[in-house]
């Protein structure tokens, strides 16, 4: 198959060409090659003729989006209507990476594919539109992913979060960590080989979950970060009310798949998940890792 990857460079696109080159033709494009939020720029993805479009582009900064809803809607929503009307008419099937905040909370228990969306912020709002563009085009996935880290870190963010985590530890500096606030941590390369699998199996039309399994608050995610890189730096639990941000954000937005599974596509925990990023980054030894999983 040919698969142009918009946003190629990014944390996600990047494991996304790993994932996806060999086996098929790769055409990666990333901000200066494509401008979502501009439909005439999109045009270029007619030249190629690819048989999938992944749309990995995004305005992902949660709190900068309520200040600048314009940009979260041009860049998450336009910008999902503009792939779906050129992939549609190149007969392409359209693939939108969406995210855990079109949902509100309000649940307690992982969400699923078939609960209902209901954003609480701006940038969840904005996404949930771009789901909603993407289904213009009768050939589409949409797959949400949630607490994303990858090796190549989130562009515009400066890294993630378990980079961030290690840089802090490192330096000695005193941690605040939200303890109510529950998710799923997601390796970009999990994610990447679950957007693999969905394309090469060819499933119907639809959305997916491609998050790994479990759920934990970001507190016990740093926990685990640092007991796995063996770090002991000062860490403590806080509350969300204690935070200073302008974007509300739910207060437990754990996703998991029952779609998947019943193709074969099954993710790991994101412990596991975890383990294999700290070693591939060089934070860890596979000899450390395997005392520390014991």
């Amino acid at each position: 198959m040919k698969i142009t990857i918009i946003g190629s460079t990014g944390q996600l696109g990047t494991d996304l060409v790993k994932a996806l080159s060999g086996k098929h033709e790769v055409i990666g494009l990333n901000h200066q090659d494509l401008e979502v939020t501009d439909y005439n720029r999109c045009l270029i993805l007619k030249k190629d003729r690819p048989d999938i479009i992944i749309n990995t582009a995004a305005f992902h900064k949660t709190d900068q989006c309520e200040d600048e809803p314009l940009k979260a809607f041009f860049v998450n929503a336009v910008g999902a209507r503009n792939i779906a009307t050129v992939s549609k008419e190149i007969e392409a099937t359209a693939t939108f990476i969406s995210t855990d905040y079109v949902f509100d909370g309000s649940k307690k228990e992982p969400y699923t594919e078939d609960d209902a969306p209901n954003p609480i912020n701006t940038y969840g709002i904005s996404k949930l539109a771009g789901e909603l563009f993407t289904k213009q085009n009768p050939k589409h996935y949409i797959v949400r992913v949630s607490s994303l880290f990858g090796v190549a870190g989130a562009s515009g963010k400066g890294g993630n979060f378990v980079e961030t985590m290690i840089t802090k530890a490192m330096k000695n500096e005193p941690l605040s960590v939200v303890n109510d606030m529950w998710m799923t941590p997601t390796y970009t390369k999990d994610a990447a080989r679950a957007i693999q699998e969905i394309i090469e199996k060819r499933l119907p039309s639809g959305t997916f979950h491609a998050s790994n399994q479990g759920q934990c608050t970001w507190f016990q995610f740093a926990e685990e970060i640092f007991r796995l890189a063996g770090l002991n730096p000062t860490l403590k639990p806080i509350e969300t009310s204690q935070q200073q941000t302008k974007a509300r954000r739910p207060a437990f937005s754990a996703l998991k798949s029952t779609k998947l599974p019943k193709h074969g596509i099954q993710a790991r925990e994101w412990k596991e998940a975890l383990a294999d990023y700290l070693v591939e980054k060089g934070h860890i030894s596979k000899t450390g890792l395997t005392k520390e999983m014991r």
